[in-house]
């Protein structure tokens, strides 16, 4: 497995950026019943993550979109990733509300980009790809063309692996789910066991009961 994944799952459980516990369920928004709950937007609060966040995002741009021309954040969580993606590598810069606003301009994309432009989006977390996806579309809308996506974190949910198929988005993420599962079984986080329940609610997590 890709070193620096399992780099950063360790850093997004030492900051409890992401919590496992398959024992005692949270509740998302969505209703789901889930054993783990990510919130990165807690790595912004700690100098030595954050600035790990930042270059390392920059790095799989610089890699993957070499050809990028600018940076776009989606709101909220990755509104602050993304401004200090593109400060760092001298990118014009803008953000994706979820809807247009409903006074002033009506906006959607917040700030500037040039029309026709490479963008790169930023996201903090990919669940079912929904609204990461939605952000994509807000901003094809809008006149530039999308190159690819990067993020902290994915789940790897199938359906959202099928969503960026069909959109046609390249998806890189700094981690991923089965990063953090097995460096939480190797440091103890989580018992051998518990490996297999988390493991099993990604296959049916809609349904998923402990």
């Amino acid at each position: 497995m890709n070193s620096t994944k399992k780099i950063f799952a360790q850093k997004l459980m030492d900051v409890e950026a992401i919590k496992l516990q398959p024992n005692t369920p949270f509740t998302w928004a969505s209703g789901w019943k889930s054993p783990i709950y990510t919130d990165n937007r807690k790595t912004l609060s700690f100098r030595e993550v954050r600035s790990f966040v930042k270059l390392e995002l920059c790095h799989l741009i610089q890699t993957a979109f070499p050809e990028a021309e600018a940076v776009a954040g989606v709101a909220t969580g990755a509104i602050a990733q993304g401004a200090l993606v593109a400060d760092e590598l001298g990118l014009p810069y803008a953000y994706v509300r979820p809807k247009p606003k409903d006074h002033g301009m009506g906006n959607q994309v917040e700030g500037f980009l040039p029309k026709g432009a490479k963008v790169v989006v930023v996201e903090d977390l990919i669940s079912t790809g929904g609204s990461s996806l939605k952000a994509v579309q807000a901003l094809r809308d809008y006149g530039v063309e999308v190159v690819g996506m990067v993020a902290s974190f994915t789940y790897g949910f199938p359906v959202a692996e099928e969503a960026f198929r069909e959109a046609g988005v390249k998806l890189l993420t700094l981690s991923d789910y089965d990063a953090v599962l097995e460096q939480a079984a190797e440091t103890g986080y989580i018992k051998e066991e518990d490996k297999r329940v988390l493991a099993e609610w990604r296959k049916s997590s809609s349904t998923w009961k402990q």
